[in-house]
């Protein structure tokens, strides 16, 4: 039995070989074909396995029956016809395969998988070599245009919170976001570490406003806002506010890291929750899901003229997700 086993083993590895050496490069890493190989390992491995299993019963069962006149070596056949269901299954299933492999679904023919995956290789190379000598200029115009969409809606297109709406953009902090971490602490590390500021809630009300004041002047002044901040605040922020690696953020100036941890994580604060902006295909920040059958003819118009990324005026309700 184990001698079977082993070689039940070595076959299927071998087919397996084989089958990986001519679609290995088709399946890549697309799910549902890593799926359908594995599938199919499962009943080569099962069709091997019983095979042998019936070659091993074949050299020890024993049966009697008539014998047709003629033999081979010694070996005789017996005159027993084979089971029609069983023939039919059999030509039938050679059939099946032969169809399945070379007309029905062969593995080098179109798939919206292969076509996606093709696609989105091509785009990538595309932009990658578009934009591999980027000028600053251009860097910012792709920032531009992606605040005016994802961001503007709330914060205002000139950045300036629209009234309370959301925090104001042009200047670090505002006294009132600086009073609120003190009395209610920092929601979560923000720039990357697990560490969270603790509510300074025990402070003086009279220091709580000199400092936020202090901070929200972009830390000018001399007086009591200064005093209570080099008690409090510099051993994590630094004495100049521009923080502490893997300590604390810099409560001075925006910094590129800082935003975009921002942007990934969402963040808790006086005027409400902004919600987690994160970007796992960095080929676009909003995806659009439209219906080849809405669109009817105008589909095939869409898909010519539009990339992955594209940014586009859309009028109406369009459903739209965050990736």
């Amino acid at each position: 039995m184990k001698k079977l086993i082993i070689v039940n083993v070595v076959i299927s590895l071998a087919l397996l070989g084989v089958i990986y050496a001519y679609v290995g490069d088709i399946i890549g890493d697309d799910m549902v074909n890593i799926l359908s190989l594995l599938a199919a390992i499962i009943i080569l491995g099962l069709t091997v396995g019983v095979g042998l299993k019936y070659v091993n019963q074949m050299k020890t069962d024993k049966a009697t029956g008539e014998l047709v006149e003629d033999n081979w070596d010694g070996i005789g056949e017996f005159k027993n016809p084979i089971p029609i269901g069983w023939g039919i299954s059999f030509i039938g299933t050679i059939v099946f395969f032969v169809w399945y492999h070379l007309a029905g679904y062969p593995v080098w023919a179109y798939s919206q998988i292969g076509e996606y995956n093709e696609e989105v290789e091509a785009y990538n190379k595309k932009f990658e070599e578009k934009h591999k000598n980027i000028t600053p200029e251009e860097l910012d115009a792709m920032g531009e245009s992606i605040f005016l969409v994802n961001c503007a809606p709330c914060h205002g297109v000139t950045a300036d919170g629209m009234g309370d709406k959301a925090a104001d953009l042009t200047k670090r902090l505002s006294k009132k976001t600086v009073l609120h971490v003190i009395n209610n602490g920092s929601n979560n590390g923000i720039i990357g570490q697990g560490i969270s500021m603790p509510s300074y809630s025990w402070l003086p009300p009279k220091d709580k406003q000199a400092v936020a004041q202090y901070v929200a002047n972009g830390f000018v002044g001399h007086g009591k806002g200064k005093e209570v901040f080099d008690a409090n605040c510099q051993a994590c922020h630094g004495a100049d506010g521009k923080g502490i690696p893997m300590v604390a953020p810099n409560i001075r100036n925006f910094t590129p890291d800082l935003v975009k941890s921002i942007l990934q994580s969402g963040k808790k604060g006086a005027i409400g929750t902004m919600p987690s902006f994160k970007i796992e295909d960095m080929s676009g920040i909003l995806q659009v899901y439209m219906s080849k059958n809405e669109l009817k003819d105008k589909f095939n118009l869409l898909k010519k003229n539009l990339e992955v990324g594209d940014i586009v005026e859309v009028y109406g309700y369009p459903f739209v997700t965050k990736t």
